[in-house]
């Protein structure tokens, strides 16, 4: 699928404008790391001010692509280089899965789940970081409207 190809490919090449071209002029990136970015320069942002900042030798492959025409949803395997003083040099490697809304050919928006564990172990990070990060997580998932029936 082009879509998924071009956007693998922009990460790769950390080209936050090409990136940020296949979302809607209102497109939300919701990240699992460093929350929502709105807009084709939010999105843009993202790439260059956080993607760039922290890490570096990005790979990211999709897998088993699944649509209706209006949702998307694809398996992946995301890598990268950290830049970041505690894992500098130290590869993380994620799998999770992408779910996209589509509109005019163009992500209109995207959010994932993601198994980031392994990513940080990979990283040396302390467990109380890991801790601190699985909590947010928690917490995100209980925000959601689809949780509601889940809590006490």
């Amino acid at each position: 699928m082009k879509l998924l190809r071009d956007f693998c490919a922009a990460v790769e090449a950390e080209d936050a404008e090409r990136f940020a071209a296949l979302f809607t002029e209102d497109g939300v990136y919701h990240d699992v790391f460093y929350g929502a970015f709105t807009g084709r320069a939010g999105i843009a942002d993202m790439i260059r001010d956080r993607f760039c900042r922290d890490a570096t030798d990005f790979r990211w492959d999709m897998h088993d692509p699944v649509t209706n025409g209006t949702t998307l949803y694809v398996r992946y395997v995301f890598s990268y280089r950290s830049k970041m003083a505690e894992s500098e040099g130290k590869r993380a490697m994620f799998e999770g899965v992408s779910i996209m809304t589509l509109r005019d050919g163009l992500i209109a928006t995207y959010r994932e789940i993601a198994d980031t564990a392994p990513g940080f172990v990979d990283l040396g990070f302390a467990p109380e970081r890991i801790a601190r990060f699985a909590a947010r997580q928690g917490k995100a998932l209980r925000s959601q409207a689809e949780a509601a029936r889940h809590l006490d």
